[in-house]
């Protein structure tokens, strides 16, 4: 069974590593999104997506991107609609 984990290099850091360790003796592949300058996950994964180190009120913003395109693909593969997802209400409110 594949598990993403996001893996900024803050206070959290360590926790998250410690249950990439949980996951990969359970025989689990992990695919991470890091730092671009975070060498040491490498020996945790099986894939690693990058992404630019940057200040941490910013991090969120970027860090779901590559979640943003992987649900996208994702979906494409599956044969969903990605432009016309079931059961979304749309509403425009005009005063």
């Amino acid at each position: 069974m594949p598990v993403l984990f996001i893996a900024p290099q803050d206070r959290t850091y360590d926790k998250i590593i410690s249950n990439i360790e949980e996951v990969k003796a359970r025989k689990g592949k992990i695919i991470a999104i890091a730092n671009e300058d975070d060498d040491n996950i490498n020996s945790y994964c099986d894939y690693v997506l990058r992404v630019p180190t940057v200040a941490a009120l910013i991090a969120p913003i970027i860090n779901v991107i590559p979640l943003q395109f992987l649900a996208y693909y994702i979906a494409a593969a599956r044969g969903a609609d990605v432009d016309r997802p079931r059961n979304l209400a749309k509403s425009v409110t005009v005063e």
